[in-house]
């Protein structure tokens, strides 16, 4: 019988536990209900968006950023534009397995959401930037993907007088620079934050906001499941890095840090909004949360030293399955529309 060879989004949610995160099993003496309260006080969303003190939000820089995030003419084609693989319509990615580059060409990994990551620490999949000022440049630069040398950009951007005046705005007396374009993407970026959800409302009080089904598959997340051991806080994400055993040939965070347990590891997505970023995994092998679930409940399929020694079979029953896919499908935010910019000339 053919073996299946999707993994998921989900992995490094049954993949790791780290010390001080042991769980509680839920019996006569924990009831779900006192449980459900403590897990839930977890959760909750923050108030405000973090900025670095060196690049606190202002509207005008917010509006570069904007711009220049729908500009094709960073890429040195100009026909590529940041927007071009993080498309709001498809929750800030591109809907495809492995992302396109220059001339069509497929890519390595999947492209990955820029959901709520202004408050990640490292990016990328395999955490080769620190700052999202680091991250902006790293795709406009690439051979593979925008191939715009950054000693351009001052140059193409500067010939433009509504760009003069929008970078006037933005960082007065500062001529356009790559640094400035870093700066104004990156806090662009910052306010790219996933809506409120049914599961947020959820937690806030409203009981009806999600299906007791749902509420199950909760419980579940925070149990047998296991995925709370990656899957952390508001935004379900541990901003670590984890081996899920995928069968796959890229070290991932192992390449940028030559440690055993790095190899084959990769940063742990955001669950918000999952129900709509399909496929999943670095290298979009997974098709949907259903084959994810699946896939978890077999314990993964790599066996390896880096390997997460939590990553067993999870024994889960057709309806838990359900229930846990229920609970995903609560993370769905009330997206707003996205205002596109008009493009200076």
């Amino acid at each position: 019988m053919k073996q299946p060879i999707y993994l998921s989004l989900l992995t490094a949610a049954f993949s790791l536990s780290k010390p001080g995160c042991a769980q509680h099993a839920v019996g006569p003496e924990n009831p779900p209900a006192y449980h459900r309260q403590l897990w839930k006080s977890k959760y909750t969303r923050p108030e405000s968006i973090p900025f670095p003190p060196d690049n606190q939000f202002t509207a005008a820089r917010e509006l570069l950023g904007r711009t220049l995030f729908f500009d094709p003419r960073l890429s040195g084609s100009n026909s590529v534009s940041c927007a071009t693989c993080h498309n709001p319509g498809f929750a800030w990615g591109d809907a495809l397995p492995k992302a396109i580059g220059r001339g069509t060409k497929q890519l390595r990994r999947r492209t990955p959401t820029l959901l709520n990551l202004a408050w990640a620490e490292l990016l990328f999949w395999d955490g080769r930037a620190d700052s999202l000022e680091q991250q902006a440049l790293g795709p406009i630069e690439s051979h593979e993907e925008m191939n715009r040398p950054l000693d351009e950009l001052p140059r193409v951007l500067g010939c433009i007088p509504e760009y003069r005046e929008l970078f006037e705005r933005a960082y007065p007396q500062e001529p356009p620079t790559s640094k400035l374009v870093a700066r104004a993407l990156a806090t662009f970026e910052r306010t790219i934050v996933s809506g409120q959800a049914p599961f947020d409302e959820w937690i806030s009080g409203r009981e009806s906001a999600i299906s007791e089904s749902a509420k199950r598959g909760f419980d579940l997340f925070n149990t047998k499941a296991g995925c709370q051991k990656c899957h952390t806080q508001w935004n379900f994400t541990d901003n670590g890095f984890h081996d899920i055993g995928l069968p796959d040939d890229d070290t991932g965070r192992g390449k940028e840090l030559p440690l055993e347990a790095m190899q084959h590891a990769f940063k742990t997505p955001t669950l918000r909004d999952v129900d709509r970023r399909a496929p999943y995994l670095h290298n979009g092998s997974v098709a949907t949360l259903e084959e994810v679930i699946d896939l978890y409940d077999l314990g993964g399929l790599a066996k390896r030293p880096s390997l997460s020694p939590e990553l067993v079979p999870l024994h889960l029953t057709a309806q838990e399955k359900i229930d846990l896919l229920a609970f995903l499908h609560t993370l769905t935010s009330h997206a707003k529309p996205v205002e596109l910019p008009a493009l200076p000339r």
